[in-house]
């Protein structure tokens, strides 16, 4: 009984030898592949530009309720206790919802950039499935979830040159 236990144990680690050889694992940046792709760099580019406008109007509305502090604070022996503290009290709600505006803008960005990134990943899904087909690819592995890996086996400038060549750019909203 013993024996016939090695015998099927060997032949198991023959088999499974064998069978794991005849696979072909691969690996893939795919943060560079979003920071250095054309679609990558369009969202970034478009993102970039949603955030500058974000902060013109920041910039200005900021400008608009430092000036309106000032002139408070100017009016203060002027008005009269209770119409001070009313004007200090539109001030601060005024502040508060300034507050509110650029916290939403900075959630939107983010929303913005993750359903783009989404979306370009959607797009990347069938690429690397075309290639791994022509490759006779069995598992294509992310590389920040890679320890140590040969050079030889990372596909990224392959799939970079790919990607630019099909996809240009991905809009944002």
């Amino acid at each position: 009984m013993f024996k016939k236990l090695i015998i099927i144990n060997i032949f198991f680690l023959i088999f499974t030898y064998s069978y794991s050889e005849e696979q072909k694992i691969v690996y893939l940046n795919v943060d560079k592949i979003m920071q250095q792709s054309k679609a990558g760099k369009s969202i970034k580019k478009q993102l970039e530009n949603l955030y500058e406008e974000n902060l013109e109007k920041f910039k200005k509305n900021d400008e608009i309720l430092k000036n309106k502090e000032k002139k408070i604070i100017a009016q203060k022996n002027i008005l009269s206790k209770e119409d001070f503290q009313k004007e200090l009290t539109n001030l601060r709600s005024e502040i508060i919802n300034f507050q509110k505006e650029q916290v939403k803008a900075r959630e939107d960005i983010n929303k913005l950039r993750i359903g783009a990134t989404n979306k370009l990943i959607l797009k990347l899904s069938p690429i690397l499935q075309e290639y791994a087909k022509k490759n006779s690819i069995s598992l294509i592995l992310q590389k920040k979830n890679i320890v140590m890996g040969k050079k030889e086996i990372e596909i990224t400038d392959e799939i970079l040159a790919i990607t630019d060549k099909e996809i240009n750019n991905i809009k944002i909203n």
